[in-house]
């Protein structure tokens, strides 16, 4: 095992008036069991941050080789998911790679694709960005970027922690695939009009 993933599905989707994006089907299956299903087809070690008592999502992953984390505190802002996610990381991982599980364009390969650029060149963070260079998701972080972790509050996510890599290297990922994420009912519409 060298790279962990994490899900962070702690959310509350509430942009997406009553439903639950993670929940989505795509292609007939939810989009939070897909996106863990890539992560697994790239890692062996999977976690997937989960509210206390979200029955739905955790039915979503039934039977997946997938490490549950609860976050109790998850309403407090995706911070408190990152932080409990990147606790929970086991000792001997060398990094860790944050995929927002809203994000179904990425593909397995992609990923597979980072962790090898990531375990050949260590570097304190990598991050995907789009065709043409906007930063996106997924980022990958070395574990001795993780203790910064304790430290986040609030919405702002890892945006921080990427500010204090020293290496940050980016990879570019076809199209936009590394920047569309689907938050409302219309990106949902609109992405499976495209």
């Amino acid at each position: 095992m060298s790279i962990a993933i994490l899900l962070p599905a702690a959310g509350a989707s509430s942009r997406m008036r009553g439903r639950d994006k993670l929940l989505e089907p795509v292609g007939g299956t939810p989009c939070l069991r897909l996106m863990a299903e890539r992560a697994l087809a790239a890692s062996d070690l999977v976690l997937v941050t989960l509210r206390d008592g979200d029955h739905d999502r955790a039915a979503a992953l039934d039977r997946l080789a997938v490490l549950p984390v609860p976050v109790p505190d998850a309403a407090l802002g995706m911070a408190h998911s990152l932080r409990a996610g990147a606790a929970a990381v086991p000792e001997e991982a060398e990094g860790l790679m944050i995929l927002p599980p809203d994000m179904p364009a990425l593909e397995a390969s992609d990923l597979a694709e980072m962790i090898a650029e990531f375990e050949a060149m260590k570097p304190d963070a990598l991050r995907a960005v789009t065709e043409d260079g906007a930063p996106g998701h997924p980022v990958i972080f070395h574990k001795r970027m993780l203790p910064h972790f304790r430290d986040i509050s609030g919405d702002g996510g890892a945006a921080g922690i990427l500010e204090l890599a020293e290496n940050l290297r980016l990879h570019a990922l076809p199209g936009d695939r590394a920047r569309l994420d689907l938050d409302t009912p219309e990106d949902w519409a609109a992405w499976r009009q495209s």
